[in-house]
């Protein structure tokens, strides 16, 4: 098997995958009689012609790394965005699309208060919390046709710490 190095999560390294959803600085606007920072529009979230925005609760089993990534997914009509309800870190691995498959993946470890969104289109691996519990807010497409496709690895690849 192959090894992928688990990185770091940061904005520029996920760009071409999506959005870190995170903190930057000072919020755009104080709003809520001066009570609350709102940091304004960080993720670009796609539904579609014929999709609508949805919020589901996602609840998945804690992984462990060293971690055996043998199928990732993409989700041609939407953006998916994983927002956890913990601080707890968890592992997000990405892949440029090569022809219609996944090519070499990438793996980042995200910091407490780190979010991301998928871009449409983006190959990914499934939601792999590293704790209990992997509690997770989701915001993806609700619409009809088929908006998953999967790609299962002949050799599997094993994500690694740094």
């Amino acid at each position: 098997m192959t090894e992928i190095i688990a990185q770091p999560l940061t904005a520029d390294a996920f760009a071409p995958f999506g959005d870190v959803i995170a903190l930057r600085g000072a919020p755009d606007k104080i709003i809520n009689q001066g009570l609350c920072g709102r940091h304004h529009d960080l993720a670009r979230l796609e539904f579609g012609t014929d999709g609508r925005a949805g919020i589901s609760l996602f609840d998945a089993e804690p992984r462990r790394l060293p971690y055996r990534l043998d199928m990732m997914e993409r989700h041609p009509e939407g953006s998916q965005a994983f927002i956890p309800m913990t601080q707890a870190p968890f592992l997000v691995i990405v892949a440029p699309d090569d022809g219609g498959r996944p090519g070499t993946p990438r793996a980042f470890l995200t910091a407490p208060g780190q979010a991301i969104n998928y871009h449409r289109g983006t190959w990914h691996g499934v939601l792999t919390p590293l704790s209990a519990p992997g509690l997770f807010a989701v915001v993806d497409r609700i619409g009809p046709g088929e908006n998953l496709e999967e790609f299962w690895f002949d050799t599997p690849y094993t994500v690694v710490p740094t």
